[in-house]
Protein backbone atom coordinates (compact mmCIF):
# COMPACT_ATOMS: atom_id res chain seq x y z
CA UNK A 1 0.00 0.00 0.00
CA UNK A 2 3.12 2.24 1.20
CA UNK A 3 4.34 1.54 -2.65
CA UNK A 4 1.48 2.76 -4.44
CA UNK A 5 1.07 5.70 -2.32
CA UNK A 6 4.73 6.35 -3.36
CA UNK A 7 4.08 5.50 -7.23
CA UNK A 8 1.35 7.94 -7.69
CA UNK A 9 2.60 10.61 -5.10
CA UNK A 10 3.29 13.91 -7.42
CA UNK A 11 7.04 13.77 -8.24
CA UNK A 12 9.56 17.09 -6.96
CA UNK A 13 11.65 17.22 -10.04
CA UNK A 14 13.77 20.36 -8.47
CA UNK A 15 15.70 17.92 -6.32
CA UNK A 16 17.99 14.43 -7.55
CA UNK A 17 19.82 13.76 -10.25
CA UNK A 18 18.45 15.88 -13.37
CA UNK A 19 18.84 12.12 -15.79
CA UNK A 20 16.77 9.89 -13.32
CA UNK A 21 13.96 12.76 -13.04
CA UNK A 22 13.69 13.09 -16.76
CA UNK A 23 13.61 9.10 -17.15
CA UNK A 24 11.01 7.75 -14.51
CA UNK A 25 8.76 10.76 -15.56
CA UNK A 26 9.52 9.87 -19.24
CA UNK A 27 8.78 6.15 -18.88
CA UNK A 28 4.98 6.59 -17.84
CA UNK A 29 4.55 9.18 -20.17
CA UNK A 30 5.70 6.77 -23.18
CA UNK A 31 3.21 4.15 -22.28
CA UNK A 32 0.49 6.91 -21.65
CA UNK A 33 1.42 8.17 -25.12
CA UNK A 34 1.20 4.53 -26.83
CA UNK A 35 -1.84 3.95 -25.27
CA UNK A 36 -3.47 7.23 -26.69
CA UNK A 37 -2.10 6.46 -29.97
CA UNK A 38 -3.85 3.08 -29.93
CA UNK A 39 -7.05 5.47 -30.28
CA UNK A 40 -6.27 6.42 -33.63
CA UNK A 41 -4.75 2.93 -34.30
CA UNK A 42 -7.41 0.58 -33.32
CA UNK A 43 -9.96 3.19 -35.76
CA UNK A 44 -7.60 2.55 -38.49
CA UNK A 45 -7.18 -1.50 -37.75
CA UNK A 46 -10.51 -2.55 -37.21
CA UNK A 47 -11.98 -0.64 -39.97
CA UNK A 48 -9.14 -1.88 -42.46
CA UNK A 49 -9.85 -5.06 -42.01
CA UNK A 50 -13.58 -4.91 -41.13
CA UNK A 51 -14.95 -2.44 -43.44
CA UNK A 52 -12.45 -1.61 -46.33
CA UNK A 53 -9.50 -0.15 -47.50
CA UNK A 54 -11.54 3.40 -48.48
CA UNK A 55 -13.02 3.34 -45.11
CA UNK A 56 -9.16 3.17 -43.55
CA UNK A 57 -8.57 6.62 -46.09
CA UNK A 58 -12.01 7.86 -44.78
CA UNK A 59 -10.67 8.12 -41.15
CA UNK A 60 -6.91 9.47 -42.29
CA UNK A 61 -8.26 11.81 -44.12
CA UNK A 62 -10.36 13.23 -41.37
CA UNK A 63 -7.07 13.23 -39.23
CA UNK A 64 -5.98 16.62 -40.41
CA UNK A 65 -9.30 18.01 -39.96
CA UNK A 66 -9.89 17.36 -36.26
CA UNK A 67 -6.28 18.23 -35.13
CA UNK A 68 -6.79 21.43 -36.46
CA UNK A 69 -9.96 22.78 -34.90
CA UNK A 70 -8.91 21.05 -31.15
CA UNK A 71 -6.00 23.48 -31.29
CA UNK A 72 -7.97 25.29 -28.46
CA UNK A 73 -7.57 21.81 -26.20
CA UNK A 74 -3.85 22.34 -26.98
CA UNK A 75 -3.24 25.57 -26.23
CA UNK A 76 -4.84 25.40 -22.88
CA UNK A 77 -3.08 22.37 -21.88
CA UNK A 78 0.22 23.72 -22.49
CA UNK A 79 -0.29 26.82 -20.70
CA UNK A 80 -1.90 24.93 -17.34
CA UNK A 81 1.25 22.52 -17.79
CA UNK A 82 3.96 25.13 -17.91
CA UNK A 83 2.16 27.49 -15.08
CA UNK A 84 1.09 24.33 -12.79
CA UNK A 85 4.54 23.01 -12.96
CA UNK A 86 6.39 26.51 -12.09
CA UNK A 87 3.95 27.26 -9.14
CA UNK A 88 4.37 23.56 -8.14
CA UNK A 89 8.37 24.24 -8.03
CA UNK A 90 8.13 27.60 -6.45
CA UNK A 91 5.60 25.70 -3.33
CA UNK A 92 3.14 28.63 -3.99
CA UNK A 93 -0.55 27.24 -3.62
CA UNK A 94 -2.72 30.41 -3.99
CA UNK A 95 -1.50 30.81 -7.53
CA UNK A 96 -1.59 26.88 -8.19
CA UNK A 97 -4.96 26.44 -6.83
CA UNK A 98 -6.03 29.34 -9.10
CA UNK A 99 -4.53 28.23 -12.28
CA UNK A 100 -6.31 25.29 -11.78
CA UNK A 101 -9.56 26.54 -11.17
CA UNK A 102 -9.28 28.82 -14.59
CA UNK A 103 -8.12 25.41 -16.25
CA UNK A 104 -11.52 23.73 -15.82
CA UNK A 105 -13.44 27.32 -16.44
CA UNK A 106 -11.70 28.02 -19.98
CA UNK A 107 -11.64 24.31 -20.75
CA UNK A 108 -15.62 24.65 -20.42
CA UNK A 109 -15.73 27.68 -22.86
CA UNK A 110 -13.74 25.91 -25.63
CA UNK A 111 -15.54 22.71 -25.73
CA UNK A 112 -18.67 24.51 -26.24
CA UNK A 113 -16.86 26.41 -29.15
CA UNK A 114 -15.70 23.30 -30.50
CA UNK A 115 -18.80 21.56 -30.89
CA UNK A 116 -20.55 24.51 -32.62
CA UNK A 117 -18.07 25.64 -34.60
CA UNK A 118 -16.53 22.87 -35.94
CA UNK A 119 -19.37 20.41 -36.47
CA UNK A 120 -20.46 23.72 -38.80
CA UNK A 121 -16.66 23.72 -40.51
CA UNK A 122 -16.37 19.80 -41.12
CA UNK A 123 -17.97 19.02 -44.77
CA UNK A 124 -17.01 22.61 -45.97
CA UNK A 125 -13.00 21.95 -45.40
CA UNK A 126 -13.21 18.53 -46.83
CA UNK A 127 -15.08 19.78 -49.96
CA UNK A 128 -12.14 21.97 -49.90
CA UNK A 129 -9.20 19.44 -49.78
CA UNK A 130 -11.13 17.57 -52.33
CA UNK A 131 -11.92 14.40 -50.15
CA UNK A 132 -12.93 12.07 -53.09
CA UNK A 133 -16.88 11.61 -52.89
CA UNK A 134 -16.61 7.69 -52.33
CA UNK A 135 -14.94 8.50 -48.25
CA UNK A 136 -16.61 12.00 -48.05
CA UNK A 137 -19.82 11.20 -46.35
CA UNK A 138 -17.94 8.09 -43.87
CA UNK A 139 -15.46 11.85 -42.96
CA UNK A 140 -18.21 13.78 -42.35
CA UNK A 141 -20.56 11.76 -40.42
CA UNK A 142 -16.70 10.40 -38.14
CA UNK A 143 -16.06 13.54 -37.21
CA UNK A 144 -19.25 15.14 -35.93
CA UNK A 145 -19.26 12.70 -33.34
CA UNK A 146 -16.28 13.17 -32.62
CA UNK A 147 -16.52 16.89 -32.04
CA UNK A 148 -19.70 16.69 -30.59
CA UNK A 149 -18.56 14.06 -27.85
CA UNK A 150 -14.98 16.53 -27.67
CA UNK A 151 -15.47 17.96 -24.02
CA UNK A 152 -14.01 14.57 -22.95
CA UNK A 153 -10.70 14.49 -25.08
CA UNK A 154 -10.69 18.45 -23.68
CA UNK A 155 -10.65 17.59 -20.35
CA UNK A 156 -8.94 14.74 -20.16
CA UNK A 157 -6.35 16.37 -22.54
CA UNK A 158 -6.08 19.12 -19.88
CA UNK A 159 -6.75 17.63 -16.55
CA UNK A 160 -3.62 15.14 -17.82
CA UNK A 161 -1.66 17.79 -18.29
CA UNK A 162 -2.37 20.36 -14.89
CA UNK A 163 -1.25 16.66 -13.13
CA UNK A 164 2.02 16.25 -15.31
CA UNK A 165 2.47 19.74 -13.90
CA UNK A 166 2.35 18.44 -10.57
CA UNK A 167 4.67 15.88 -11.29
CA UNK A 168 1.76 12.99 -11.20
CA UNK A 169 2.49 10.93 -14.67
CA UNK A 170 1.61 7.76 -13.28
CA UNK A 171 -2.47 8.58 -13.02
CA UNK A 172 -2.46 9.87 -16.30
CA UNK A 173 -0.60 6.43 -17.47
CA UNK A 174 -3.68 4.53 -15.78
CA UNK A 175 -6.57 6.28 -16.85
CA UNK A 176 -5.18 6.17 -20.08
CA UNK A 177 -4.62 2.94 -20.35
CA UNK A 178 -8.86 2.39 -18.78
CA UNK A 179 -9.91 4.38 -21.85
CA UNK A 180 -7.86 2.28 -24.33
CA UNK A 181 -9.06 -1.03 -23.24
CA UNK A 182 -12.51 0.14 -23.46
CA UNK A 183 -12.06 1.64 -27.09
CA UNK A 184 -11.08 -1.23 -28.54
CA UNK A 185 -13.90 -3.34 -26.67
CA UNK A 186 -16.14 -1.09 -27.99
CA UNK A 187 -14.41 -0.27 -31.42
CA UNK A 188 -15.38 -4.29 -32.16
CA UNK A 189 -18.66 -4.56 -30.62
CA UNK A 190 -19.71 -1.25 -32.90
CA UNK A 191 -18.12 -2.37 -35.33
CA UNK A 192 -18.01 -5.91 -35.68
CA UNK A 193 -20.93 -6.70 -33.56
CA UNK A 194 -23.44 -3.99 -34.50
CA UNK A 195 -22.04 -3.20 -38.01
CA UNK A 196 -21.89 0.72 -37.38
CA UNK A 197 -18.48 1.14 -39.54
CA UNK A 198 -17.27 4.55 -39.37
CA UNK A 199 -19.07 5.56 -37.06
CA UNK A 200 -18.63 3.07 -34.87
CA UNK A 201 -15.32 3.48 -34.46
CA UNK A 202 -15.81 7.44 -33.46
CA UNK A 203 -18.58 6.74 -31.43
CA UNK A 204 -16.38 4.21 -29.19
CA UNK A 205 -13.20 7.05 -29.23
CA UNK A 206 -15.60 9.70 -27.52
CA UNK A 207 -17.33 7.15 -25.03
CA UNK A 208 -13.69 5.98 -24.13
CA UNK A 209 -12.38 9.80 -23.75
CA UNK A 210 -15.19 10.78 -22.07
CA UNK A 211 -14.36 8.13 -19.43
CA UNK A 212 -10.74 9.21 -18.84
CA UNK A 213 -11.52 12.76 -18.13
CA UNK A 214 -13.98 11.66 -15.40
CA UNK A 215 -10.92 9.97 -13.90
CA UNK A 216 -9.00 12.75 -14.00
CA UNK A 217 -11.09 14.93 -12.27
CA UNK A 218 -11.53 12.41 -9.66
CA UNK A 219 -7.51 12.31 -9.03
CA UNK A 220 -7.41 15.86 -8.72
CA UNK A 221 -10.25 16.20 -6.04
CA UNK A 222 -7.90 13.60 -3.86
CA UNK A 223 -5.17 16.02 -4.16
CA UNK A 224 -5.93 18.72 -1.63
CA UNK A 225 -3.07 18.32 -0.03
CA UNK A 226 -1.44 20.36 -2.70
CA UNK A 227 -4.11 22.83 -3.51
CA UNK A 228 -7.72 23.71 -3.18
CA UNK A 229 -10.90 23.67 -5.17
CA UNK A 230 -13.67 25.43 -4.53
CA UNK A 231 -16.17 27.79 -5.63
CA UNK A 232 -13.48 30.75 -4.97
CA UNK A 233 -11.06 29.34 -7.09
CA UNK A 234 -13.43 28.10 -10.20
CA UNK A 235 -14.08 31.76 -11.31
CA UNK A 236 -12.13 33.63 -13.96
CA UNK A 237 -9.05 35.87 -12.82
CA UNK A 238 -7.21 38.41 -15.55
CA UNK A 239 -3.88 37.38 -14.56
CA UNK A 240 -4.19 33.78 -14.15
CA UNK A 241 -6.69 33.12 -17.35
CA UNK A 242 -4.42 35.38 -19.32
CA UNK A 243 -1.27 33.67 -18.36
CA UNK A 244 -2.51 30.34 -19.69
CA UNK A 245 -3.71 32.18 -23.20
CA UNK A 246 -0.34 33.72 -23.36
CA UNK A 247 1.83 30.89 -22.59
CA UNK A 248 -1.13 28.27 -24.06
CA UNK A 249 -1.25 30.17 -27.65
CA UNK A 250 1.92 29.92 -29.25
CA UNK A 251 1.75 26.15 -28.24
CA UNK A 252 -1.79 26.22 -30.20
CA UNK A 253 -0.75 28.00 -33.06
CA UNK A 254 1.85 25.74 -33.68
CA UNK A 255 -0.52 22.81 -33.53
CA UNK A 256 -2.88 24.68 -35.89
CA UNK A 257 0.23 25.69 -38.61
CA UNK A 258 1.51 21.66 -38.09
CA UNK A 259 -2.17 20.86 -38.64
CA UNK A 260 -2.57 23.51 -41.44
CA UNK A 261 0.33 22.43 -43.30
CA UNK A 262 -1.43 18.87 -43.44
CA UNK A 263 -4.16 20.10 -44.83
CA UNK A 264 -2.51 21.47 -48.15
CA UNK A 265 -0.58 18.46 -47.95
CA UNK A 266 -3.09 16.52 -47.62
CA UNK A 267 -4.93 18.66 -50.78
CA UNK A 268 -1.52 17.08 -52.83
CA UNK A 269 -1.97 13.65 -51.19
CA UNK A 270 -5.50 13.17 -52.29
CA UNK A 271 -4.91 13.82 -56.13
CA UNK A 272 -3.35 10.82 -56.07
CA UNK A 273 -6.10 9.16 -55.69
CA UNK A 274 -7.29 6.54 -53.00
CA UNK A 275 -4.84 3.62 -52.71
CA UNK A 276 -2.14 6.54 -51.99
CA UNK A 277 -4.57 8.26 -49.09
CA UNK A 278 -4.99 4.53 -47.69
CA UNK A 279 -1.02 4.33 -47.66
CA UNK A 280 -0.59 7.85 -46.00
CA UNK A 281 -2.81 6.68 -43.16
CA UNK A 282 -0.90 3.62 -42.52
CA UNK A 283 2.48 5.31 -42.05
CA UNK A 284 1.14 8.10 -40.49
CA UNK A 285 0.16 5.37 -38.04
CA UNK A 286 3.33 3.67 -37.55
CA UNK A 287 5.03 7.31 -37.18
CA UNK A 288 2.40 8.00 -34.45
CA UNK A 289 4.19 5.26 -32.81
CA UNK A 290 7.83 5.93 -33.65
CA UNK A 291 7.01 9.81 -32.43
CA UNK A 292 5.84 9.36 -29.01
CA UNK A 293 9.20 8.98 -27.37
CA UNK A 294 9.71 12.25 -28.86
CA UNK A 295 6.98 13.43 -27.74
CA UNK A 296 7.19 11.91 -24.07
CA UNK A 297 10.89 13.21 -23.88
CA UNK A 298 9.74 16.69 -24.47
CA UNK A 299 6.81 16.75 -21.73
CA UNK A 300 8.99 15.52 -19.57
CA UNK A 301 11.64 18.06 -20.46
CA UNK A 302 8.59 20.66 -19.97
CA UNK A 303 7.57 19.93 -16.56
CA UNK A 304 11.54 19.22 -15.40
CA UNK A 305 12.13 22.97 -16.58
CA UNK A 306 8.71 24.07 -15.27
CA UNK A 307 9.77 22.88 -12.21
CA UNK A 308 13.41 23.95 -11.80
CA UNK A 309 12.75 27.31 -13.50
CA UNK A 310 10.00 27.90 -10.44
CA UNK A 311 12.72 27.07 -8.25
CA UNK A 312 15.19 29.53 -9.95
CA UNK A 313 17.67 26.51 -11.01
CA UNK A 314 18.84 27.30 -13.96
CA UNK A 315 22.23 25.44 -13.90
CA UNK A 316 19.77 22.34 -13.20
CA UNK A 317 17.75 23.20 -16.27
CA UNK A 318 20.86 22.81 -18.71
CA UNK A 319 22.56 20.04 -17.23
CA UNK A 320 18.82 18.16 -17.60
CA UNK A 321 17.91 19.44 -20.88
CA UNK A 322 21.77 17.55 -21.86
CA UNK A 323 21.25 14.40 -20.48
CA UNK A 324 17.39 14.34 -21.29
CA UNK A 325 18.30 15.30 -25.09
CA UNK A 326 21.29 12.65 -25.28
CA UNK A 327 18.38 9.96 -23.98
CA UNK A 328 15.98 11.03 -26.41
CA UNK A 329 18.64 10.73 -29.47
CA UNK A 330 19.68 7.26 -28.27
CA UNK A 331 15.85 6.10 -28.13
CA UNK A 332 15.04 7.62 -31.47
CA UNK A 333 17.84 5.79 -32.61
CA UNK A 334 17.10 2.59 -31.42
CA UNK A 335 13.63 2.78 -33.48
CA UNK A 336 14.85 4.02 -36.22
CA UNK A 337 17.06 0.86 -36.79
CA UNK A 338 13.22 -1.42 -35.73
CA UNK A 339 11.27 0.48 -38.59
CA UNK A 340 14.10 -0.79 -41.30
CA UNK A 341 14.29 -3.90 -40.32
CA UNK A 342 10.78 -4.78 -39.50
CA UNK A 343 8.75 -2.33 -40.94
CA UNK A 344 6.94 -4.37 -43.46
CA UNK A 345 5.19 -6.85 -41.04
CA UNK A 346 3.91 -3.10 -39.03
CA UNK A 347 2.12 -2.26 -42.40
CA UNK A 348 0.31 -5.62 -42.79
CA UNK A 349 -1.27 -5.20 -39.24
CA UNK A 350 -3.63 -2.65 -41.47
CA UNK A 351 -4.38 -4.16 -44.63
CA UNK A 352 -3.94 -7.22 -46.49
CA UNK A 353 -3.05 -5.44 -50.10
CA UNK A 354 0.05 -6.44 -50.67
CA UNK A 355 0.59 -3.34 -53.32
CA UNK A 356 -0.49 -1.02 -50.46
CA UNK A 357 1.93 -2.77 -47.76
CA UNK A 358 4.52 -2.32 -50.50
CA UNK A 359 3.96 1.14 -51.36
CA UNK A 360 3.34 2.10 -47.30
CA UNK A 361 7.01 0.22 -46.71
CA UNK A 362 8.70 1.94 -48.82
CA UNK A 363 7.31 5.63 -47.59
CA UNK A 364 8.08 4.97 -44.02
CA UNK A 365 11.97 4.26 -45.54
CA UNK A 366 12.23 7.86 -46.02
CA UNK A 367 11.21 9.14 -42.60
CA UNK A 368 13.26 6.80 -40.75
CA UNK A 369 16.40 8.77 -40.01
CA UNK A 370 14.28 12.27 -39.37
CA UNK A 371 12.91 11.14 -35.94
CA UNK A 372 16.89 11.18 -34.63
CA UNK A 373 16.47 14.53 -35.73
CA UNK A 374 13.20 15.20 -33.96
CA UNK A 375 13.98 13.96 -30.90
CA UNK A 376 16.67 17.16 -30.58
CA UNK A 377 13.74 18.93 -31.95
CA UNK A 378 10.96 18.11 -29.31
CA UNK A 379 13.36 17.99 -25.98
CA UNK A 380 15.04 21.62 -26.16
CA UNK A 381 11.89 22.74 -27.34
CA UNK A 382 10.02 21.20 -24.34
CA UNK A 383 12.70 22.69 -22.10
CA UNK A 384 12.15 26.17 -23.31
CA UNK A 385 8.22 25.76 -22.95
CA UNK A 386 8.66 24.46 -19.52
CA UNK A 387 11.16 28.03 -18.87
CA UNK A 388 8.03 30.12 -20.33
CA UNK A 389 9.14 30.55 -23.93
CA UNK A 390 6.86 29.02 -26.10
CA UNK A 391 7.04 31.72 -29.01
CA UNK A 392 10.83 30.69 -29.96
CA UNK A 393 9.30 27.03 -30.64
CA UNK A 394 6.18 28.36 -32.76
CA UNK A 395 8.27 30.58 -34.93
CA UNK A 396 10.66 27.67 -35.70
CA UNK A 397 7.80 25.46 -36.65
CA UNK A 398 6.19 28.06 -38.75
CA UNK A 399 9.54 28.84 -40.72
CA UNK A 400 9.85 24.77 -41.52
CA UNK A 401 6.30 23.65 -41.97
CA UNK A 402 4.96 27.15 -43.82
CA UNK A 403 8.46 28.13 -45.72
CA UNK A 404 10.25 24.58 -46.28
CA UNK A 405 7.83 21.78 -45.95
CA UNK A 406 4.66 23.16 -47.90
CA UNK A 407 6.68 24.78 -50.72
CA UNK A 408 8.97 21.99 -51.02
CA UNK A 409 6.25 19.11 -51.37
CA UNK A 410 4.59 21.08 -54.14
CA UNK A 411 7.86 22.25 -55.85
CA UNK A 412 9.26 18.88 -55.52
CA UNK A 413 5.93 16.56 -56.71
CA UNK A 414 5.99 19.11 -59.64
CA UNK A 415 9.22 19.01 -60.90
CA UNK A 416 9.65 14.90 -60.57
CA UNK A 417 7.36 15.06 -63.44
CA UNK A 418 7.68 13.11 -66.43
CA UNK A 419 6.45 11.09 -69.30
CA UNK A 420 6.56 7.52 -66.63
CA UNK A 421 5.08 10.55 -63.78
CA UNK A 422 2.74 12.68 -65.21
CA UNK A 423 1.68 13.93 -61.91
CA UNK A 424 5.16 14.26 -60.25
CA UNK A 425 6.59 11.72 -57.68
CA UNK A 426 4.17 11.00 -54.78
CA UNK A 427 7.00 10.06 -52.94
CA UNK A 428 8.26 13.83 -52.89
CA UNK A 429 5.52 14.31 -50.29
CA UNK A 430 7.70 12.44 -47.63
CA UNK A 431 11.02 14.01 -48.64
CA UNK A 432 9.77 17.37 -47.95
CA UNK A 433 8.51 16.37 -44.35
CA UNK A 434 12.44 15.13 -43.83
CA UNK A 435 14.34 18.01 -44.72
CA UNK A 436 11.95 20.55 -42.76
CA UNK A 437 12.94 17.99 -39.64
CA UNK A 438 16.22 18.19 -40.01
CA UNK A 439 16.27 22.10 -40.58
CA UNK A 440 14.06 22.25 -37.24
CA UNK A 441 16.40 20.56 -35.31
CA UNK A 442 19.07 22.73 -36.47
CA UNK A 443 17.21 25.51 -35.61
CA UNK A 444 16.00 24.69 -32.27
CA UNK A 445 19.35 23.97 -31.45
CA UNK A 446 20.64 27.32 -32.14
CA UNK A 447 17.86 29.16 -30.02
CA UNK A 448 18.18 26.97 -27.55
CA UNK A 449 21.68 27.88 -27.16
CA UNK A 450 21.22 31.51 -27.23
CA UNK A 451 19.33 31.73 -23.78
CA UNK A 452 16.20 33.70 -24.45
CA UNK A 453 14.31 30.71 -22.40
CA UNK A 454 16.41 32.04 -19.15
CA UNK A 455 13.99 35.13 -19.09
CA UNK A 456 10.78 33.82 -19.57
CA UNK A 457 9.67 32.60 -16.02
CA UNK A 458 6.36 33.45 -14.46
CA UNK A 459 6.07 36.33 -11.47
CA UNK A 460 6.30 34.25 -8.00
Amino acid sequence: MEYLKKLFAPVDMTVGKPWENILIFTVPMLIGNIAQQLYNTVDSVVVGNFVGDNALAAVGSAGPILNLLIVLFIGISMGASIMVSQYFGAKNRKDLSATIGNCIVLTALASIFVMVVATMLTRPLLLLLKTPDSILDWCTSYLHILFIGSAGLAYYNILSGVLRGLGDSISALVYLIVASILNIILDLVFVVYFGMGVDGVALATAIAQAISALLCVRRLMQMKDLFDMNRDYLKMTKYHSMSIIRLGVPSGVTQAILSMAMLIVQSLTNSFGEQFIAANVIVMRVDGFAMLPNFSFATAMTTYAGQNVGAGSYDRVVKGAKQGTFMAIGTSAVITGLILLFGKPLMGIFTNTESLVILSMNLMRILAVGYIAMAVTQSLSGVMRGAGDTMTPMWISLVTTILVRVPLAYGLVYLSRSAQYPQGRKECIFVSLLISWVIGALATALFYRRGKWRQTALRQ
